[in-house]
């Protein structure tokens, strides 16, 4: 067969061609670009719009706390709820780039016996920049957030410094008015009785529990026993006695101070048993624990919803000894505890309690019933805390040092509060009222948050 030059050359070319495998790989990848980059572009587009749903979503919780709170105080009503949920939430949203445009609906469920809740559905869409390619030009992007009060109730123990130096520089009158003001602002978040719980604890190196609890099997008189009462001669005379008898005084006349437990039930709340003396309450003859109008140390209030005989409690308080914040914060969690000594009403399943204790003191430890070293006491009263904060009830500790001198910073005041937040440090007495407007205000959040 006759073949031309050209005709050669050209066969020739088709056959190197077709043997090469030089381009394959280019062709591979090629092919397989589009599909790759699909992927990364989606993974892209799906991070932003996650980013974007978390950020709606912190928006949506905060706003419906705020309008839980709105409406549990009456401050808007149910008919306005739509458009305050809107203008929350826009306020709050930061993530308008990515969703420029977010609706929010509210719904509300009115009180029941369980309580009432606020349910915020917010709904947005986001254009794709990559996913578009594959025919999503768009994504919907959506979450809720619920939140309820009148199912959530609180107990708040206030621990309070009765202490001498609390006279000066007007921290016992700044502190009863902020304490009172506090009771007030609580009872408000009550819709019903027993919503909300409050005790009174003022502390100095004892506490009072009250003198008519003087026959109460969680009182361990011994030592009380052994320190009053008469000798009286049982054979001879006064002056030439062969043998003198002890007789301990009549008990009500005990005024109605204990002391630590002894250790380490000084750290806990422990139901006292006749049959374990160490988890009984030591009586103490305090002077300061007297009838005297002068030196009169206030007995412990359980808990309670009679807000005029709080705020009574509190306005009797008087100045009054040596500081020993332990003995105080661990008689504030006996109120919050069922059972002996202070017996806290029990806790109704179909509710959520949320427990706190508030606790100031205006300096630093100076005595309890075994030390008079600062640094002593604090070690028990970590203790204290951490046992505390380690229940299951998550008791939350607010602690308040109202240092108008040059003590230090206190570290353990520092330390027993929950977090870095709520530990409140006061230079001035007057600060006091708006440090527990504050705490009132967290409190709050804690009632109605869910």
């Amino acid at each position: 067969m006759f073949r031309s030059p050209l005709v050669s050359l050209i066969g020739r070319q088709f056959a190197r061609f077709a043997a090469a495998e030089q381009g394959n790989i280019a062709m591979v990848f090629a092919i397989a670009l589009i599909p790759v980059l699909s992927f990364v572009g989606a993974a892209i587009d799906y991070s932003r719009a996650v980013q974007a749903r978390t950020s709606m979503q912190a928006a949506l919780d905060s706003a419906a706390l705020m309008l839980s709170k709105d409406l549990s105080t009456g401050t808007i009503t149910a008919s306005q709820l739509g458009t305050k949920a809107q203008a929350y939430f826009n306020a709050l949203f930061t993530a308008t780039s990515a969703l420029p445009s977010v609706s929010v609906a509210a719904t509300y469920t009115a009180s029941t016996s369980m309580g009432s809740t606020i349910q915020l559905t917010g709904t947005g869409t986001y254009t794709t920049t990559f996913m578009k390619i594959a025919g999503f030009p768009t994504l919907d992007v959506g979450t809720t957030s619920t939140s309820a009060w009148g199912n959530v109730r609180m107990r708040v123990a206030l621990v309070l410094d009765n202490t001498g130096s609390m006279a000066s520089d007007g921290k016992m009158e700044a502190m009863q008015t902020a304490a009172k003001n506090l009771v007030d602002q609580l009872s408000a978040l009550a819709k019903n009785p027993g919503d909300v719980y409050i005790s009174i604890v003022p502390f100095a190196k004892d506490v009072n529990v009250g003198a008519g609890n003087y026959n109460k099997s969680w009182i361990d008189f011994s030592d009380w026993d052994a320190a009053n009462g008469s000798w009286s001669c049982t054979s001879g005379n006064s002056n030439n006695c062969n043998k003198w008898k002890w007789t301990p005084a009549n008990r009500d006349t005990w005024t109605g101070c204990v002391v630590d437990r002894d250790q380490d039930y000084d750290t806990k709340n422990t139901t006292p048993t006749s049959g374990n003396v160490g988890t009984l309450f030591p009586a103490d003859q305090y002077s300061y624990c007297s009838t005297a109008s002068w030196s009169y140390l206030q007995p412990i209030m359980p808990l309670s919803y009679d807000w005029a005989a709080l705020k009574s409690r509190i306005d009797a308080m008087k100045p009054t000894g040596n500081t020993n914040q332990g003995i105080g914060l661990a008689w504030g969690w006996m109120t919050l505890s069922t059972g002996d000594p202070m017996n806290a009403p029990a806790k109704d399943t179909n509710y959520t309690y949320k427990d706190a204790i508030v606790l100031l003191s205006d300096g630093l430890n100076t005595q309890n019933r075994w030390y008079n070293n600062a640094a002593q006491i604090d070690a028990r009263q970590k203790k204290l805390c951490d046992n505390a904060k380690a229940q299951p009830s998550n008791i939350t500790i607010y602690a308040v040092q109202v240092n108008t001198g040059s003590d230090p910073t206190s570290s353990v005041l520092q330390y027993c509060a929950s977090s870095a937040d709520k530990f409140y440090l006061v230079t001035s007495a007057s600060q006091t009222v708006s440090v527990f407007k504050d705490i009132g205000t967290s409190l709050s959040k804690l009632r109605v948050a869910r």
